[in-house]
């Protein structure tokens, strides 16, 4: 019987050998009958957000913001869409699961109108993580209605699946010549249990089986792997214990003469948590959430740095002799603000001229940002 992880290599070798053979049709000689040399590898920037989580007043602004007939989320996402758009790649996290037919809930069990999707895409999104701990509020039903909507919007996806088969195959994206894989997993369901014949339904946190699925997807031919985790102490800007040791092994994995993981991605915790180099790996621990309502912590207090968030951009050099890694050549942070009143992302780097107030914040998660370390090993803030 085939592994997890080996399935997972035949699933990527298929769809990169598909790739490869389309691209050698697209690009074939009309003269020699054979296919043009393949491109010379270039760099390519990721952008990679923090948790979309829309709570009733997210809903009800999206609703306003179409007329009052549908859901329009463009408008809340225009505030960084220069910046999510002009990536070669750029990854959101998908919080909440989506309803139908006007069956639309906030907290403390979500279903989001579906045309989140489009919001998305229009921002220039090309992925989503959907593994979190709300992924099962609506079962299984809620898993498909996401994914049909992520789908038509072209939107891709990691983390759930509708079906057996769908959950063995990696999510393989472009970046310019490069090939991406696009992993991950979430720490819990808030302890709703996998629907009834389907563990496959919703990738959970397990180091081995982590580090197997990367190593499967590098095997096969990604040049880069990129693993979302949703996990961390909710309001504490601090990694906790297990992020820190999960962040050490996943780093330190090998996938042959290369690391398995190039790149981790945080989410969960609501506020902005720290970015660090480690093993030689970029690690964001959390970037908070981009989209949602008035937050409230653990203690009942209105807690502002619920909305603030930060979008990691990294630039990806390919390697001097093949076989090596793609290597990090800049790496910068953009401080962002989900103005609740407005309802609007709103880049904070390019709103300083709303006053002391919007640079305070914009400086707090800068300190936060760095915390560990992150501008000693070339982090930058960018715009």
């Amino acid at each position: 019987m085939l592994t997890r992880s080996r399935r997972l290599a035949l699933a990527l070798t298929v769809v990169l050998a598909t790739g490869a053979a389309c691209q050698a049709r697209d690009h074939r000689g009309a003269e020699s009958g054979h296919p043009a040399p393949a491109p010379a590898a270039r760099s390519f920037t990721l952008v990679a957000s923090g948790d979309v989580l829309p709570h009733t007043s997210v809903i009800d602004r999206a609703r306003f913001d179409a007329g009052g007939t549908g859901h329009d989320f463009r408008p809340m996402l225009a505030g960084i869409r220069s910046v999510v758009a002009g990536a070669d790649l750029a990854l959101c996290h998908m919080e909440t699961v989506y309803g139908e037919n006007g069956d639309y809930t906030g907290y403390p069990t979500f279903k989001s109108p579906p045309e989140v999707a489009r919001g998305l895409a229009a921002t220039g999104y090309d992925g989503c993580s959907t593994a979190s701990n709300h992924t099962l509020d609506d079962g299984a039903d809620g898993i498909r209605r996401t994914l049909d909507a992520l789908d038509r919007a072209g939107v891709r996806h990691a983390g759930s699946a509708r079906t057996e088969q769908e959950s063995r195959a990696v999510t393989v994206l472009r970046a310019g010549t490069a090939r991406v894989a696009h992993l991950a997993y979430t720490y819990d369901t808030n302890g709703i249990p996998l629907p009834p014949g389907q563990p496959w339904a919703v990738d959970l946190i397990d180091e081995s089986r982590i580090v197997a699925d990367a190593r499967a997807a590098r095997t096969a031919g990604a040049d880069v792997v990129v693993v979302s985790v949703h996990w961390g102490t909710e309001w504490q800007e601090a990694p906790d214990e297990q992020q820190i040791t999960l962040a050490r092994s996943l780093t330190a994995a090998r996938a042959g003469e290369r690391p398995a993981i190039d790149l981790l991605l945080g989410t969960h915790a609501h506020v902005p948590q720290a970015y660090e180099k480690v093993n030689g790996t970029w690690v964001i621990y959390g970037m908070g959430d981009q989209i949602a309502g008035e937050m409230v912590n653990h203690d009942g207090i209105k807690d502002p740095r619920g909305n603030q968030s930060t979008l990691g951009r990294f630039t990806f050099a390919p390697p001097a002799r093949p076989g090596e890694r793609w290597q990090v050549t800049r790496a910068e942070f953009v401080p962002q603000l989900f103005d609740v009143d407005a309802g609007r992302v709103v880049n904070l780097n390019r709103a300083l001229d709303r006053g002391a107030e919007v640079k305070a914040v914009r400086d707090r998660i800068r300190t936060v940002v760095l915390s560990r370390g992150a501008a000693q090993d070339g982090l930058v803030m960018g715009e």
